[in-house]
């Protein structure tokens, strides 16, 4: 079986997404063209962002019906991570929570697509 790599995401500018995941993530680009970016997550993962109007066959949905989860240590790395990303400006659809599997904030990026901080419960 093949082995995940690479989640890519739907977004109508890619360069502009590109500029918003650099900063966000403190990562550079890994391979670039005029309508699709590819950046590292860790672990081997990349991030690809592949601008709407590029995208064969054309996706049926619009952003948001989704999100990117990223696991942080304990409830003081969200709220840090929380920190830093409104510091950024980063649009915030749920502040820090405690929910029943665990701390969490979800962050919208440009394209409303959802990011989820997660310190997972006990």
């Amino acid at each position: 079986m093949a082995e995940f790599n690479i989640v890519v995401l739907y977004v109508d500018d890619a360069q502009a997404s590109s500029t918003f995941y650099q900063t966000l993530l403190e990562r550079p680009v890994a391979q670039s063209s005029p309508k699709f970016v590819l950046l590292p997550l860790g672990n081997g993962a990349m991030l690809g962002l592949w601008q709407r109007d590029a995208v064969e066959p054309p996706p049926a949905a619009e952003a948001g019906c989704n999100e990117i989860s990223w696991a942080v240590a304990n409830a003081e790395a969200v709220r840090a991570t929380y920190d830093i990303w409104t510091t950024r400006g980063v649009r915030i659809a749920q502040p820090p929570t405690a929910m029943p599997f665990g701390h969490t904030f979800v962050a919208l990026d440009p394209d409303g697509h959802r990011l989820r901080v997660l310190a997972t419960a006990a």
